[in-house]
C-alpha cells in the first residue's frame, strides 16, 4: 500500500492532514521530539488526535527522535509506552540500539528509526531490521539504486517534500557548538539558514551558501515508487495547516493520475523554487543561495506610477494578500495587495521599490481560506425499523443500536418516514455522510426528547466502534543495565596520516578513498582502524573492502560501520556521531570502542567511563558532514583544495574540508578547536586538520546541552 505521510505540528495541522486526505500522519509529544519549537502533544492531545485519525483508518507515528541522556531513560521509556497505549501506530526513533533494547522488552511495538539514524545503505538498513525496527525512515540523501536495494531489505519512507537540512540526517552540531542549542536534541536554531562567505573566486560575496532549497519531488515519486518504499514523507511540522493541505493534495492528485496543483503548494510554501533532492542527483537549484525563506509563485513585475507602486498582472488577488519583491535574484522587500488598478494592484509597502522588480505571492488569502475547508467525512449507511410493539432497531453500518423501551401506537401526529431522516441528518459534530437504505415505521409516537437521545447514543458508539485503540495495553518492565564505572587510560588520534601520530590507537582518514594506504600507515605501531564516513553509498562501500585488509578494525559514525565491521570479521570503534549518550545503547552496541557524544558534558560521560569507552578530548571538533557540493558543482572552474574557510556574518572562520568518496564531499569543522580536563574514560583527539586553530572551546564539556 503506498501511503503519504503527513507533518502534524499542532491539532489543527493534523486535522488539516487528515481532512486533505492523508493516509498517515507523524507528531511529536512534549519531550523528546526533534521538532520542540512545534505545538506538540501532550498525553491527552495525542490520544484524542489518534482518535480522531483512527475514524478514517488514518495512522499515527509518534516521534521520539532525540538523543536520549541517561538521567532522561526512565522518563523517555515510559513516554514510549504511554504513546503505545495511547494509539500510536509506531514509534520513531533516532537511537538504534535503544530501539533494540525497547523491542527485546516489548515486542509488541512498532519501531520505525529515524532519518536521525543517517541509513543510507544496505548495511544500515539489515542491522534496524536485526535490531527490531519495522520500517527505516530513509536519509534524504540516499541514492535511487540504494533505495531500491535497502526496499527489498525492509520497509521504507522516504521524504517527498518540504525542508532540507544542509547536513547529512544525525551528524549536525552547527547550532550545538556555533549556538548552545543541539539539533539532536530538537532545539537547531539554522544556522545554515544564515550568510556565509566562501574564499573561493565566486563565492566570496556573502549569501545563504549552505541553505538549501525545498524538496519537491512531483512526478518523480513514481520512480521512488517503483524502487519499492510504500511510505512518501511530507516535512513540516513547524508549518502552517493550509501548507499541510496543499502538500496532501498535491501527492494524492499525482498518485490519482491529476494535476498535481504546483501553484497552491508554491503559494503556501516555497524555498528556492524546489529541488528533485540528490537522490536524483544534486539539480541546479539545490542551493538557494539568494533566497532563505518562502519565495512563493511569481505574480508579476513592478510598475512605478505617480508614486505608486503597480504590480502588473492578469492574476487575481485580494485585499490582503502578501507578496515578497525580488530584485535581480534578491529579496528587497514585502507588501500587500492595495486596491485594484488599471493593469494589476497598488502594492502597500514601506520599501523603495524600482521599475521590472518581480513580485511573488506568499500569503494567497483565499487560497488559504478554501484549503482549510477541506472536510473529510465517513459514509454512514443507515437503516431503520420503528413498529409499535417492538423496540426501536437502528443499524449503522452493520452495527446495530436499540431503545429500551417497546413503542406505542401513536394518538396524534404519529412519527414518518421523514421525520427519521431528518433528524438523523443531524450528526451532533461527528464527521458523518448519513446515507437512507430501508427506513421503516408504521406511525408510532416517540418524543422528539427520545428520538435525539437515540440518535447521539448511536452516533456516539458508532465513534467507538470506529476509533476503538487496538493496541495492546502494555506495562514491560526494562531492566537497565548496570555500568561499571572503569577509568580509561587509553588514547587514539583521528588524522589523515598515521606516520605522525603517537597513540594507542589510530584512526586513518583518508583524503581520497583511491590513494595509495600503505605509506600513510609506516611506523605506527598502535591499532590501526580505518575511519568510515557516516554516508557511503553501496558502490563506495564495495570500494573499502580492497584495502581494508591493512586495518585492525573500522571506525565509523554512522550505524552501517557496525554491520560493515562484522560482515569483514573486523573489530567495530563506535565514533561519536553514533551520539550514545546513556547505558543502554552503550550496552547493547556491542562495539569493541565507543566514542562518546560530543554533547555530554565531562560529568555525563564519566558516568558511563570505561577503559574502552571515550570521549573526544581535544582537536578539531567536526560539525557537518556535507553530502553535496556547495560550489554547485563548478567542476571546471574549482581548484580542489583540501581546505576552504566558510565565514559567517560575525567573522567566524568555520573550516572547510573536502575530501573524494567516489566524489567531491564536505565536513563543516568548529571555528575553534576542543579543549578538556578531567575527563575519565579514555581520550580521543581529532587531528583531521593539518593546522590548529589559535583559538580554543571547551565545547560541551562544561555546560552541556538541555
Amino acid at each position: 500500500m503506498i501511503e503519504i505521510l503527513a507533518p502534524a505540528g499542532s491539532k489543527e495541522c493534523a486535522h488539516a492532514a487528515i481532512n486533505a486526505g492523508a493516509d498517515a500522519i507523524y507528531l511529536g509529544l512534549d519531550r523528546f521530539s526533534a521538532r520542540s519549537s512545534a505545538e506538540n502533544f501532550s498525553n491527552e492531545s495525542f490520544s484524542d488526535t489518534a482518535k480522531f485519525a483512527r475514524a478514517f483508518g488514518v495512522k499515527v507515528y509518534a516521534a521520539l527522535n532525540t538523543v536520549v541522556k541517561d538521567c532522561e531513560l526512565e522518563s523517555f521509556l515510559n513516554s514510549v509506552v504511554t504513546a503505545w497505549n495511547s494509539g500510536a501506530d509506531a514509534i520513531i526513533l533516532q537511537d538504534l540500539f535503544l530501539g533494540k533494547f525497547i523491542k527485546q522488552a516489548a515486542p509488541q511495538i512498532k519501531l520505525h528509526l529515524s532519518t536521525q539514524a543517517g541509513t543510507c545503505n544496505t548495511l544500515g538498513a539489515q542491522l534496524a531490521k536485526d535490531c527490531g525496527f519495522d520500517r527505516v525512515i530513509l536519509a534524504r540523501e540516499t541514492k535511487l539504486k540504494d533505495i531500491e536495494k535497502i526496499s527489498k531489505i525492509i520497509e521504507t519512507e522516504t521524504f517527498i517534500q518540504g525542508a532540507l537540512c544542509t547536513c547529512f540526517s544525525g551528524q549536525c552540531y552547527m547550532s550545538s557548538f556555533a549556538g548552545g542549542n543541539s539539533g539532536n536534541r530538537g532545539k537547531c536554531k539554522q544556522p545554515c539558514r544564515k550568510t556565509y562567505s566562501i574564499d573561493r573566486s565566486g563565492f566570496e560575496e556573502h549569501a545563504y551558501r549552505l541553505s538549501l532549497s525545498d524538496l519537491s519531488v512531483g512526478e518523480n515519486i513514481h520512480s521512488l515508487i517503483g524502487a519499492g518504499v510504500c511510505s512518501f514523507k511530507i516535512e513540516g511540522r513547524m508549518r502552517r495547516p493550509e501548507y499541510v493541505s496543499a502538500a496532501v493534495n498535491y501527492y494524492k492528485n499525482i498518485l490519482c493520475g491529476r494535476d498535481g496543483n504546483l501553484s497552491e503548494l508554491k503559494r503556501t510554501y516555497n524555498r528556492g523554487n524546489y529541488t528533485k533532492g540528490l537522490a536524483f542527483g544534486q539539480d541546479k537549484s539545490f542551493i538557494s543561495s539568494a533566497v532563505q525563506g518562502h519565495i512563493g509563485e511569481f505574480a508579476g513585475i513592478i510598475k512605478v506610477e505617480n508614486l505608486k507602486y503597480i504590480l502588473q498582472t492578469s492574476l487575481k488577488f485580494s485585499n490582503g494578500d502578501g507578496f515578497k519583491v525580488l530584485r535581480s535574484g534578491k529579496e528587497v522587500g514585502g507588501g500587500t495587495c492595495g486596491v485594484a488598478c488599471k493593469g494589476g494592484y497598488v502594492i502597500n509597502t514601506r520599501a523603495r521599490l524600482k521599475n521590472g522588480d518581480k513580485v511573488f505571492i506568499t500569503t494567497d488569502t483565499a487560497l488559504n481560506e478554501k484549503l482549510l475547508q477541506n472536510k473529510r467525512f465517513i459514509p454512514v449507511k443507515i437503516s431503520a425499523e420503528f413498529i409499535a410493539g417492538k423496540r426501536a432497531q437502528i443499524s449503522m453500518n452493520g452495527l446495530n443500536f436499540s431503545d429500551g423501551n417497546e413503542l406505542e401506537c401513536a394518538n396524534s401526529r404519529p412519527l414518518s418516514k421523514e421525520d427519521i431522516i431528518r433528524n438523523f441528518r443531524k450528526t451532533d459534530g461527528y464527521p458523518f455522510l448519513p446515507e437512507f437504505a430501508d427506513i421503516k415505521t408504521d406511525g408510532v409516537f416517540i418524543t422528539s426528547a427520545k428520538l435525539n437521545a437515540l440518535r447521539r447514543n448511536a452516533y456516539e458508539k458508532l465513534y467507538e466502534s470506529l476509533t476503538e485503540n487496538k493496541n495492546a495495553q502494555l506495562s514491560p518492565e526494562f531492566v537497565l543495565p548496570e555500568i561499571e564505572k572503569i577509568e580509561g587510560g587509553k588514547t587514539a588520534a583521528i588524522a589523515t596520516d598515521l606516520s605522525v601520530v603517537n597513540a594507542d590507537i589510530g584512526i586513518l582518514k583518508l583524503q581520497d578513498f583511491s590513494q595509495n594506504v600503505l605509506g600513510l600507515l609506516k611506523g605506527f605501531c598502535g591499532e590501526k582502524f580505518l575511519f568510515v564516513p557516516p554516508y557511503m553509498t553501496g558502490e563506495e562501500v564495495e570500494q573499502i573492502r580492497s584495502f581494508v585488509h591493512l586495518f585492525d578494525g573500522i571506525y565509523c559514525d554512522g550505524y552501517f560501520g557496525f554491520e560493515l565491521a562484522k560482515q569483514l570479521k573486523k573489530p567495530f570503534f563506535a565514533g561519536s556521531g553514533l551520539n550514545i549518550s546513556n547505558r543502554v545503547s552503550l550496552d547493547c552496541i556491542g562495539a569493541k570502542y565507543v566514542c562518546l557524544s560530543k554533547e555530554l558534558t565531562v560529568i555525563e560521560a564519566n558516568e558511563l567511563a570505561g577503559n574502552n569507552v571515550f570521549y573526544l578530548s581535544g582537536g578539531n571538533i567536526k560539525i557537518m558532514d556535507l553530502i553535496y557540493c556547495p560550489f554547485e558543482k563548478r567542476c571546471s572552474s574549482c581548484d580542489k583544495r583540501n581546505i576552504y574557510t566558510l565565514t559567517d556574518s560575525e567573522r567566524r572562520a568555520f573550516p572547510l574540508h573536502r575530501y573524494v568518496a567516489g566524489e567531491c564531499r564536505f565536513e563543516v569543522y568548529n571555528c575553534a578547536d576542543l579543549v578538556t580536563d578531567g575527563v575519565r574514560c579514555s581520550k580521543i583527539y581529532d587531528y583531521t586538520l593539518p593546522h590548529k586553530s589559535v583559538n580554543s572551546t571547551r565545547g560541551h564539556s562544561v555546560n552541556g546541552i538541555y
